[in-house]
């Protein structure tokens, strides 16, 4: 997979993987195809749960994409059968993202001052993150069968990549109530109507969907472009910041609470938590 003439987008095997460290882990790859890079979470064996490791690369990924002229367009994608489950929460527990330089709120921010268009294929399940990050998409395109999750108040924690801003402006306050109040799966379908994805495909398709649509973009006058995106974008820049903050702060609260700890201990012992300890 080659990249810009330097070769800091090349992945092509183990001996180059130090040439990447700066960009991508191998949680990560990147493929640049023309002006339109690919950015993959790819940790199959976790249903590409984001660690750490993975936000820094994604965070990486995203503030390189920006200052290459190369790059026109990033499509952010995970493996056929899953976009993302979501955070890594055992990993969250044990490196909380206390501050701005904690690598979940490089990325958080990387991806709200992005200035390049930045499109969303999903297939399967979009957890967490995986849903919340589509409000910072321009475009965004799910398989018929993806399933979509805002969990956070069943694990005892609050929203986060500025969900608690973004989601009521889209979906309305009542449907961002019910997503993250009752914490319950709704289907592709709904993500539709709820213009969390712009279209639907056959089941295996969202992929090529968002790179037709990328490549498309990456043929549109690359200034025009950016100066489009700024203007529809650069008003709530500075409320997501504030946003990002509060949500962190929130966050790293409810990580600690008793509440979380019932949630986290019910799921690794497979079992519904109980909350009736709790006011």
């Amino acid at each position: 997979m080659m990249g810009p003439g330097d070769g800091k987008w090349a992945l092509c095997g183990n001996d180059e993987v130090t040439v990447m460290t700066e960009v991508v882990s191998a949680l990560v790859p990147v493929t640049l195809d023309g002006n339109v890079l690919t950015v993959r979470m790819q940790r199959p064996e976790k249903r590409n749960a984001l660690n750490v490791e993975m936000y820094a690369a994604l965070a990486t990924a995203l503030r390189r994409a920006n200052s290459d002229p190369a790059v026109r367009v990033v499509v952010i994608t995970g493996g056929p059968d899953c976009f993302t489950a979501g955070n890594d929460i055992l990993d969250f527990v044990g490196n909380p993202p206390a501050d701005d330089t904690h690598p979940v709120m490089q990325f958080l921010f990387a991806l709200t001052d992005f200035e390049k268009p930045l499109i969303a294929a999903v297939n399967g399940a979009a957890v967490g993150i995986g849903t919340t990050l589509l409000l910072h998409c321009d475009l965004a395109y799910a398989a018929e069968d993806a399933r979509f999750h805002l969990p956070f108040v069943n694990l005892g924690l609050c929203p986060e990549a500025g969900s608690s801003l973004l989601l009521p402006m889209r979906a309305g306050s009542h449907r961002a109530a019910e997503a993250i109040l009752l914490g319950q799966p709704f289907d592709a379908a709904t993500a539709l109507s709820w213009g969390l994805v712009n279209r639907l495909t056959a089941p295996g398709q969202a992929d090529a969907a968002a790179l037709e649509a990328a490549q498309r973009v990456a043929k549109q006058p690359p200034a025009a472009i950016r100066a489009a995106r700024q203007l529809l974008r650069e008003p709530l820049r500075l409320p997501l910041h504030d946003a990002l903050r509060r949500e962190a702060e929130a966050f790293v609260a409810r990580l600690s609470s008793p509440e979380a700890a019932e949630s986290f201990q019910a799921f690794m012992e497979r079992r519904p938590p109980d909350f009736s300890p709790f006011s």
